[in-house]
């Protein structure tokens, strides 16, 4: 009967019955992997951002390591790290109060050309000042009737800013051991791993990493040159407040899509009250041209393949972790996407980075602090002697 009721059934029929309950257990293994990150959000978040810090620092210290025992280079390192950012912060803030009152003046001019713009204007509305103190009015009255929402959200606000810094702690200490001892702590891992299928982890986790610090790297360095080019073009215009706007440019770098169009937006505002309509749309157009020499030049050129993602695929995972964990999720979306794709790939037997393979890396050019292609001794070779890291098997894992 049983083998008479399975002739009875399709072959089409059986054949979807088996993909449907494979892919219900992918679909409640992902949710599953999804529900454990966010129960522990400000950890995962803490290793990730120590992770981007070690596929930053990780040259650094491999160029103090040259003259100098690991440890001390990671400490130079980060120290480095934190000299160049103090810099820049201080001269940013020593630039707002230098320019402040300056750019109070101008604001006010700003706003009442923008004020009579609007009133004589094509567009025929009449906006006055009396209408803009009322507004204004009404604010202050809004905040007088919300004062005790406002004061609670400004407790969650401060709670919120004690785990911002709980989280930026432990990621500083997550990268002091990735980048001093990364190397030890993987090849611990990977020797709890059965011998048979070292090689696909090896590879797959060195060619994942190529991606995920290529994107790190790459970003920063894009992120950096786009906002030297906004600084200087903002300072031939003489708009104010040009090293604060550079800064936020150089921020939403980090932010894919949305980033670049707020920080354009912001400059041109700045720019329209302070120096009028033209300077406004110069900046707008000039912004607007460093997006797409960053799209067009920089990312292909500092990048390369190692983010190898269609930019539809880029859009759909931004909005989709936008939606799930907010600007966060937005900036974690793409070197995870890049990451997943590029270790599903390795493990398929593609080759999504082939230069790992033509070229063995050298001792500066190791995919990984926290993943290094792990050698294994030659056969023939004497004890101790270690050969060039071995491919991964072309044939499955049995």
């Amino acid at each position: 009967m049983a083998k008479r009721a399975t002739e009875n059934v399709p072959a089409w029929l059986r054949t979807s019955a088996g993909w449907s309950w494979r892919l219900i257990a992918l679909t409640a293994a992902v949710a599953l992997v999804f529900w454990a990150t966010v129960q522990v959000q400000l950890v995962f978040v803490a290793v990730f951002l120590g992770l981007v810090f070690a596929s930053v620092l990780n040259p650094v210290a491999d160029f103090y390591g040259k003259v100098m025992p690991r440890p001390l280079a990671t400490a130079l390192a980060i120290l480095s790290a934190f000299l160049v950012l103090g810099g820049l912060i201080t001269y940013v803030v020593a630039s707002v109060a230098g320019q402040w009152e300056q750019l109070a003046g101008q604001f006010d001019t700003g706003v009442q050309q923008i004020l009579q713009y609007l009133e004589s204007g094509p567009f025929g509305l009449s906006v006055t000042v009396d209408q803009i103190n009322e507004w204004i009015d009404q604010g202050r009255q809004w905040l007088t009737d919300n004062a005790d929402s406002l004061v609670s959200q400004a407790a969650q606000s401060a709670g919120s800013v004690f785990e911002g810094f709980a989280v930026f702690a432990l990621a500083i200490f997550c990268t002091v051991f990735f980048v001093a001892s990364g190397g030890k702590m993987w090849h611990w891992f990977l020797g709890q791993i059965p011998e048979q299928h070292r090689n696909r982890w090896q590879a797959a986790a060195g060619a994942g990493w190529y991606s995920f610090s290529g994107y790190a790297r790459g970003t920063v360095i894009i992120a950096f040159v786009d906002g030297v080019l906004a600084f200087v073009l903002l300072t031939i215009l003489g708009v104010p407040l040009a090293a604060p706007l550079a800064v936020l440019v150089f921020i939403g770098a980090f932010i894919p899509l949305i980033g670049a169009p707020l920080a354009m937006i912001i400059a041109a505002v700045v720019a329209l009250a302070a120096n009028g309509i033209v300077t406004a749309l110069i900046v707008t157009i000039g912004i607007a041209l460093i997006g797409q020499l960053e799209g067009h030049v920089l990312q292909p050129l500092i990048m390369g393949k190692q983010v190898a993602l269609h930019p539809l695929v880029i859009g759909l995972g931004v909005t989709a972790g936008t939606v799930l964990a907010g600007i966060l999720g937005a900036i974690i979306a793409v070197p995870l996407m890049a990451v997943a794709w590029t270790v599903f790939s390795t493990l398929r037997g593609d080759r999504p980075h082939p230069e790992l393979e033509d070229e063995p890396p050298g001792p500066r050019e190791r995919p990984l602090a926290v993943a290094p292609v792990v050698d294994r001794p030659r056969a023939d070779a004497a004890p101790g002697d270690h050969g060039p890291a071995d491919r991964p098997e072309e044939t499955p894992d049995k």
